[in-house]
Formats: structure tokens, C-alpha cells, sequence
């Protein structure tokens, strides 16, 4: 007897998880590998955190708070808003989630219905057309330009035919971390108000940028959808917290939905996460320290054979054009590892049309992976 398994379920892998699986491995067995594959930072989250996860281990019982989040953490988050953006953005607005993975979930499903279509950027995060494709939102995966710095604009959005219920821009991006100014940022939230698209801010690199800093989207309209995290700036990858900003109209919806999904947010992590506005000086080494590393790769790369890269202008990627060097960015990636040792993610994870030409390197980790990598990949090419 056959029993059904649900088609949600048939959507493509996350490839970077693949690929750091296959890493570890080769690490568990003896092998020594450089991992420039995941976008996890190389740090642990701040010593103020992690004295506040331990005071509250011994102080508090750590139950469930409310589905929405702690009072405490979502009034700082809004003083977060007015601090660096000088935005006003009332607490109620506040979701906190269990990642922005829980966020984006949180987001897609109060704002879309079965059978509506969401544009996206190629190359872009890839969970994004996993999760809307699990739930029954069509995709709309929009080839960004090149002259563009991969980001999309209202011209190359308005050729896409049919009605669009959404549109999710991120900045700084994830593979290329290409950013948008405060112009283009406008320009676009203006295309959405003028064909009632709903605009989803994906803001979880912001913080590390290495110029201009980021722009948020909330600053030019209060029916945006914000995404943010724990993960990247403030390097908590598995405390698994993120945060939203909705709309007021939206909040009950988020909030039924959160009931349902996850009851609340990891308690822990939330108690914990309130010192990370208060460790500044401490965030800011790990940016120096991707600025270096930034700057490393930028500079050698090209005399290793990777000389067509994307402008790093935040986050902690960058993304090469393979495309002399092969036609199956998949195999490239799987023989550098296996060869090199150097571990990178393939740019199909990214971008389902010209990905085969690409790949992603993470500058995350420290300065003596970024060194050694350039070596091996220098001996790899002879």
C-alpha cells in the first residue's frame, strides 16, 4: 500500500546545507577543510549575551512568553529603529521570531493567498522561492542585470507579464552583496504603492556594510514588511531568533499565526538577545574583521583565476563568474572540495538560470581560512 506524501514537500534542497554535510564529513574524517561556504559568522554571539543567556538560566524558568515576543526585547528593537535610522517604529509593530527563517513564514502567510505570485531577484536567497513554493504562492524569480549591480528596478520588474501580490528585495543581498541606495530603494517602493504590490524588506545583513550603510525600508513607508535577525550582525546563527516589522493591519493575523506555528519564540535566546544592542564595540571587531578579509579576497582572488566578482557592498559574500572556467558550477564546486579542500556554495543554489556559471564565497570566518584558501585555490589552478 502507497500512502500519500504531500507535494510541499517537493521543492529544491537548500545546496549550501549539502554541501557544508559533505564538508563535515570530510572534516570528521581527518581532513583539513577550509569552509567558505556557509554565511555563518566565525564568532560566537557577544560575551554580553552569553552572560545574560546565563543569568537567565539561573533567575528564570524560561516558560513561554508571549507569541509575539518579550515586551523587553521588542521595546528595544523599536529603540534600535530610532537609534540607527532615526525612524519611529511603535513596539506593537514588533514580532519577534524564531529566525528570520520563522519570520519569512510568519510574513509570506499573512500576506499572500494560495495562487498569488511574489517577485524575487536571481540570484538571490534561495529559501525564499522554497518556502512560497511550499505554500502554494507562485515564485516569480526576476533575472537581475548586471549593469543593475544585480538588483532589481521597476523597468525589469514591470516587463515580468501578469499581476504581482508581492515583491522582496534584499539589501545588502545574499549571493552578491549588492546594496541599494536610499534613491533606488524609494523608486521602488513607489512602483509598489503604484500597482498595490506588497514590499517585503529583507534587512538581515544590515550592519555589515563597508561604505554607505543600509538603508531600511521602513523609513520611506509604514506598510513595508521588515525582516531582520539575530544571526548575522549581532553572530547568533544557532539561537535561532529574528524579528519582523508589519504593518499595524497585519499584526493580529502574525500573531494567530505565531500562536499556531510556534507558540513563541525561543525564550532563552530572547533574554539573551536584548544585551546584543549593548555590545557595539565588540560587533564592530567582527566587521573589521570581514572588512579584511573582504579586502584579502577582492585583492587575490583575481590572481588565483577568479577575476569576474560582484561588488561586495555588504554582507560577507562574494560572487564569482565561472563561466571560463566551466558550465556546471555544481561539479566545479563538488571537485574543489574534494581536490582543494576549499569548501564554496554553487551559484544554482542562487539562481536557477545562470547559476551554472557562478559560485559564492563566504568571507565569514578568520583571516587564516581566507589566507589558506587562496593558497590551495592558487595551487588548484596549477
Amino acid at each position: 500500500m502507497s500512502l500519500k506524501v504531500s507535494a510541499r514537500g517537493r521543492i529544491d534542497p537548500f545546496i549550501v546545507m549539502d554541501v557544508m554535510r559533505e564538508a563535515n564529513a570530510l572534516a570528521a574524517s581527518g581532513e583539513d577543510v577550509v569552509h567558505l561556504e556557509v554565511g555563518q559568522p566565525g564568532t560566537p554571539a557577544p560575551a554580553r549575551v552569553r552572560e545574560a543567556a546565563t543569568l537567565a538560566i539561573s533567575r528564570d524558568r524560561l516558560g513561554y512568553t508571549d507569541a509575539l515576543g518579550l515586551p523587553a526585547l521588542r521595546d528595544r528593537i523599536a529603540a534600535h529603529y530610532e537609534l540607527e535610522y532615526d525612524v519611529a517604529v511603535e513596539p506593537e509593530r514588533i514580532v519577534v521570531t524564531t529566525g528570520s527563517s520563522g519570520g519569512f513564514l510568519l510574513a509570506f502567510l499573512a500576506a499572500f493567498d494560495v495562487g498569488d505570485r511574489v517577485a524575487l531577484a536571481a540570484p538571490g536567497y534561495p529559501a525564499y522561492r522554497n518556502i512560497l513554493s511550499a505554500l502554494g504562492v507562485e515564485p516569480v524569480v526576476v533575472e537581475a542585470r548586471v549593469q543593475d549591480r544585480l538588483q532589481l528596478t521597476p523597468e525589469v520588474i514591470a516587463d515580468e507579464p501578469g499581476r504581482l501580490a508581492g515583491l522582496i528585495v534584499a539589501s545588502p543581498s545574499n549571493p552578491t552583496g549588492t546594496m541599494v541606495d536610499g534613491t533606488e530603494m524609494a523608486t521602488l517602493m513607489n512602483f509598489s504603492r503604484r500597482h498595490s504590490i506588497r514590499f517585503i524588506s529583507d534587512e538581515i545583513y544590515h550592519g555589515i556594510t563597508y561604505g554607505d550603510d543600509a538603508v531600511t525600508a521602513l523609513a520611506y513607508d509604514d506598510e513595508a514588511i521588515v525582516i531582520n535577525s539575530f544571526s548575522k550582525y549581532f553572530s547568533m546563527t544557532g539561537w535561532r531568533l529574528g524579528w519582523l516589522v508589519v504593518p499595524e493591519a497585519m499584526i493580529r493575523s502574525v500573531e494567530c499565526l505565531a500562536q499556531n506555528l510556534f507558540i513563541s519564540p525561543p525564550t532563552l535566546s530572547q533574554h539573551a538577545a536584548i544585551a546584543a544592542f549593548d555590545s557595539h564595540d565588540e560587533l564592530q571587531l567582527n566587521i573589521a574583521n570581514y572588512a579584511r578579509n573582504r579586502e584579502i579576497l577582492l585583492a587575490e582572488l583575481p590572481n588565483v583565476g577568479f577575476d569576474r566578482l560582484a561588488p561586495a557592498d555588504g554582507a560577507f559574500y562574494i560572487y564569482a563568474d565561472v563561466a571560463e572556467k566551466t558550465n556546471d558550477s555544481t561539479d566545479f564546486c563538488r571537485r574543489m572540495l574534494s581536490e582543494a579542500r576549499v569548501a564554496t556554495t554553487p551559484g544554482v543554489d542562487f539562481d536557477p538560470y545562470r547559476g551554472k556559471a557562478y559560485v559564492r564565497f563566504s568571507f565569514a570566518g578568520g583571516e587564516e581560512d581566507i589566507h589558506k584558501a587562496i593558497e590551495r585555490l592558487g595551487a588548484w589552478r596549477s
